[in-house]
């Protein structure tokens, strides 16, 4: 679970956030505006970075707060699950990214891994809704994320890189690289992999 005091400062901002979306009385405004500077200020000190980054992140959120979507596509070869090694940390995840507006879940999720991997795949089902607070990621997230998990079916392409991406790979499950754990974890890698194995089991939720 995510340390108490960053539910606590997401929390402040999202109400902020909300106030700032809906509040047309300047004090009420002035209000809010100090409400965002002191969630910015506890997410600063407790995750040793400039407040100058965390206020920028703040307020390039307008409108009401919701949770952002995080597709992830499980595409398999065989039993061996395809990753893709991300150009920011070096380290491996599903491929997947945040949900565009106007487009489906599935047709996110299928140009997520065309575009960091060069495959091409159906979205077949939903393996999983995850709250990333719940299912332990590092770092911490400073907005509340769900994570769609989609088991998808391999039709063509082959493996390239991005500017996003610097390899392409398939893995067993006994293989998995080290892993990029701000967006996969090994739990969602062992949910994949049951309904892999079992094609009938109920989409797992939090």
């Amino acid at each position: 679970m995510e340390p108490r005091w960053f539910d606590w400062a997401s929390r402040i901002q999202a109400i902020a956030q909300n106030g700032l979306a809906f509040s047309r009385n300047p004090y009420d405004i002035e209000r809010f505006q100090a409400l965002r500077q002191l969630a910015a200020e506890i997410m600063a000190d407790g995750c040793n970075t400039s407040i100058r980054r965390i206020e920028d992140l703040f307020e390039q959120e307008t409108g009401y707060a919701t949770p952002k979507i995080d597709l992830r596509g499980a595409v398999f070869h065989g039993e061996r699950l395809l990753f893709v090694r991300e150009s920011l940390d070096g380290l491996w995840t599903l491929p997947g990214g945040f949900a565009d507006i106007g487009e489906s879940p599935a047709a996110g999720v299928e140009r997520e891994i065309l575009e960091e991997s060069g495959f091409e795949t159906r979205a077949v089902k939903l393996a999983a809704v995850v709250d990333r607070r719940v299912d332990p990621h590092s770092p911490p997230h400073p907005f509340h994320i769900w994570k769609l998990i989609f088991l998808c079916e391999l039709t063509g392409g082959t493996a390239r890189t991005s500017l996003e991406t610097t390899e392409v790979g398939f893995f067993g499950e006994e293989e998995f690289p080290p892993l990029s754990l701000g967006r996969t974890t090994p739990r969602q890698l062992d949910l994949v992999f049951r309904h892999h194995r079992e094609p009938g089991r109920p989409t797992d939720f939090d």
